[in-house]
């Protein structure tokens, strides 16, 4: 996996150097925070997940081209902490992210533009994928679930910043995942039967960003 890391960044890297003499084309760190929404949909409504969202972080470096006419696009290779409590159990998500978007900008005159984007983005676990989670039933019984994380995702973001000053640039993202990010696999067993559930897991996030770009 850290091959695949070093990998992105040279590709992101040599996508900066290939195009560096054209007009429009910059190439920027980017970073953030991030807060992630996590809903469970399950086979078997008999157990409820309490869970809890907290914030996270990402950073990557980041490249965008834009055309005299307003379009243009943006890439990026973050890794990306994300945390979640579930039933009182703290876990911790690190994915690396490479979203691709278009973008059109509206110019401001000399103060910078403001710009819309869309695109997809995608996700690949570079942290634990299995992880426990213990916690006390209705009755007092301990009980233990097993949260697997996706070893790859693929969403698509949504979001809208402004430009300022030629080099600085804030934004708002929000992504929404195509299918599942996680499962959550468990069990109850009492005197009149042997209860097994599953709850598939899905991660909205939102997500407010910084760039500077050389």
């Amino acid at each position: 996996m850290k091959k695949f890391i070093s990998t992105m960044i040279v590709a992101v890297a040599l996508m900066a150097a290939t195009p560096a003499l054209a007009q429009g084309f910059k190439f920027g760190v980017k970073g953030g925070l991030n807060v992630t929404s996590m809903s469970f949909d399950s086979f078997n409504n008999a157990v409820d997940m309490a869970k809890k969202n907290k914030a996270g972080w990402y950073i990557g470096p980041t490249v965008k081209f834009s055309l005299p006419i307003g379009l243009g696009f943006d890439a990026a290779a973050f890794y990306d902490q994300r945390n979640t409590q579930m039933e009182g159990n703290d876990i911790k998500q690190k994915t690396v992210y490479i979203p691709i978007n278009l973008r059109y900008n509206i110019g401001l005159g000399g103060l910078g533009s403001v710009y819309v984007a869309a695109g997809p983005q995608f996700g690949f676990n570079v942290g634990d994928t299995d992880i426990d989670v213990m916690y006390l039933g209705e009755s007092k019984e301990q009980i233990k679930d097993n949260f697997q994380i996706r070893k790859s995702t693929l969403g698509i973001n949504l979001g809208a910043g402004v430009s300022l000053l030629k080099h600085l640039e804030v934004g708002l993202v929000y992504n929404i995942p195509f299918g599942n990010t996680a499962d959550v696999k468990g069990g109850l067993k009492d005197m009149y039967e042997d209860l097994k559930y599953k709850y598939d897991v899905k991660s909205n996030t939102f997500q407010v960003s910084a760039a500077f770009y050389f």
